[in-house]
């Protein structure tokens, strides 16, 4: 009778276990997601201000012709 209970109890503890490792999963990805959310705006930011730089300089090599 004892091995038995030592299986079940040994069972519920590993599925214990890999209930908290998802849970972490789920938070780093989570996390991991809101950061290339951040970056990616950050991107898209620096490419609008290179594209308004460049439009800028073109203006300027226009006016020196």
């Amino acid at each position: 009778m004892f091995w038995p209970m030592l299986a079940i109890a040994l069972g519920f503890l590993g599925i214990a276990v890999l209930g908290v490792l998802g849970i972490r999963v789920f938070i780093e990805a989570q996390r991991l997601g809101r950061e290339v959310s951040r970056t990616t705006e950050r991107i898209n930011r620096a490419a609008e201000d290179l594209e308004r730089a460049a439009t800028d300089l073109a203006r300027t090599g226009e006016a020196l012709r």
